[in-house]
């Protein structure tokens, strides 16, 4: 199953309590799981994880809150909380970490910016590396 909802920027799709959904999950604007999710979801927007949601997914979006259950590996371009009842098993990458105080967060966590931000290792010119061997002989 392949969904793809689209609307502005209020909250334009909810998953209720006692649904279950396995699939691919791709939407803009905002949306709130409250039920069962199984598959992939992936957004440039917002995806709001509600407190009784059981997601095991691989998450790629723009900004997520998290106040219910995540298993998997979780991508946000912008921003990730995790709320005092949010629990995640799974790797995070996100370059601004929010985790409340009685949140549990078991896995990796990557927090790199933009690849230009990336650190880089400067070397001397190979003339000077040369010479300062000459110098050590």
């Amino acid at each position: 199953m392949k969904l793809r909802l689209r609307t502005a920027d209020q909250v334009l799709g909810f998953l209720d309590k006692g649904t279950n959904v396995t699939g691919e999950l791709e939407f803009t604007g905002t949306l709130r799981i409250d039920g069962n999710f199984h598959g992939s979801i992936s957004t440039g927007d917002m995806l709001i994880i509600g407190e009784h949601a059981l997601v095991h997914a691989d998450i790629k979006v723009g900004e997520i809150e998290i106040h219910g259950q995540i298993f998997g590996r979780v991508e946000a371009k912008r921003r990730l909380e995790i709320s005092a009842s949010g629990r995640v098993r799974g790797d995070i990458c996100t370059p601004v970490l929010l985790v409340n105080a009685g949140a549990v967060l078991d896995g990796r966590i990557e927090m790199a910016g933009d690849a230009s931000q990336d650190i880089t290792v400067a070397t001397p010119p190979i003339a000077e590396q040369q010479n300062s061997r000459r110098e050590e002989n």
